[in-house]
């Protein structure tokens, strides 16, 4: 049968599952769900308190995305991300971040600018989080933090591949934080400042600035886990002149102007 003699058939999400896959995936990035733990489904489901169905779906989610590790006749695992996992991680996300400013310096983006204000919350939560050192609290606000900004990038696949690259640096950065007796201040803190670059059209220096954030966030997890920062081989980029700020003489090239309706 084509698809043209099919009726329109409704599309269900399965809140429950997402709750659970959600739920999960915060514990993986805060390490409380620590690399090498192993568990099954009957397990995920009575810690919920759920049905097996929903608890079996979240864990093949996950499993699927790269998060678990599925296990024949053991359940799922929590991967071991090493320092050569973590570079892949962040090289990517460095050099998918870098194009997408370079790409906004000739195309500006259409952003939605009536989303300052939700984009200022998030900023504050994430930098309150970080100054406090509170790890389990501070996942979840910079994940939102950076979900929110990557809709200034207007383009989904991008927001959600950075969003996964994401998570899997927080799987690897979580064992080594939570071994800290005190996190206070010891995380980047700098999102207000972001998102007032951003609301003022500075395109270069949000680009720098997230450079900035890169470098800082590198050099933290270099020193943590003991490794030479030189094996970083996009710190290139981070150093590199800034989207929008050409060395030659000219001008910065602007982002657009709200409405102005919708000013600060």
């Amino acid at each position: 049968m084509s698809a043209s003699g099919l009726g329109r058939l409704p599309i269900q999400r399965n809140s429950l599952r997402e709750q659970i896959a959600g739920a999960l995936r915060e514990e993986l990035m805060a390490g409380r769900l620590a690399a090498g733990g192993n568990f099954t489904v009957k397990e995920i489901a009575e810690l919920y308190g759920v049905s097996a169905t929903p608890a079996r779906e979240a864990l093949v989610d996950l499993a699927a995305q790269g998060l678990l590790r599925a296990e024949h006749h053991r359940g799922f695992t929590v991967p071991e991300l090493g320092w050569s996992d973590f570079l892949e991680i962040f090289e990517a996300r460095v050099m998918l971040t870098d194009s997408a400013f370079r790409r906004l310096a000739v195309r500006p983006s259409g952003y939605d600018w009536t989303r300052l204000s939700s984009l200022r919350r998030r900023a504050e939560a994430a930098a309150r989080a970080a100054r406090a050192g509170q790890l389990d609290v501070m996942v979840g606000c910079d994940r939102r933090f950076w979900n929110e900004l990557s809709g200034f990038l207007e383009n989904r696949r991008i927001a959600d591949y950075l969003d996964w690259l994401r998570v899997q640096s927080w799987m690897f950065a979580a064992r080594y934080l939570r071994a800290r007796e005190q996190l206070a201040g010891v995380c980047w803190d700098r999102q207000g400042e972001l998102v007032e670059q951003i609301a003022s059209r500075d395109l270069a220096g949000a680009h720098r600035t997230v450079n900035q954030y890169n470098l800082f966030t590198v050099r933290l997890l270099a020193e943590l886990a003991g490794e030479p920062l030189e094996s970083v081989t996009v710190l290139p980029l981070l150093l590199a002149e800034p989207s929008g700020e050409p060395a030659a003489a000219g001008s910065p090239a602007p982002l657009p102007a709200p409405p102005p309706a919708l000013g600060r």
